[in-house]
């Protein structure tokens, strides 16, 4: 069942990155420029309510170097490279072992 699950999760995240692929390509098209969205553009229009709390909360915790340097440069990067890969390593982790061949263990 927690199989099922990861895959099923990756899926549905390769799915939206498809489709964020697509908008951005249409985007892109449409302007006659390159139209990237990126992870904070994403969340902002989702919940941006979380995201501004986000910020003291990895401030206080961490400390203010996790938020400029690590966090700030991850908001930055586009939001279908990283649903994908989120999505390939849940694949990958719901994926069914090789069976062993001989006696090799």
């Amino acid at each position: 069942m927690i199989r099922f699950s990861l895959r099923f999760v990756g899926l549905l995240s390769l799915a939206a990155a498809f489709i964020l692929v697509i908008y951005d390509g249409t985007k892109s098209i449409a302007g006659n420029a390159v139209a990237i969205t990126t992870v904070r553009g994403l969340w902002e229009t989702l919940n941006a309510a979380s995201l501004q709390s986000l910020r003291p909360l990895i401030e206080n915790s961490i400390g203010r170097f996790a938020w400029d340097p690590v966090f700030a440069g991850f908001l930055g990067t586009p939001s279908w490279a990283v649903l994908g890969l989120f999505g390939i390593v849940l694949i990958l982790l719901g994926r069914k072992r090789r069976p062993l061949i001989g006696y090799a263990r």
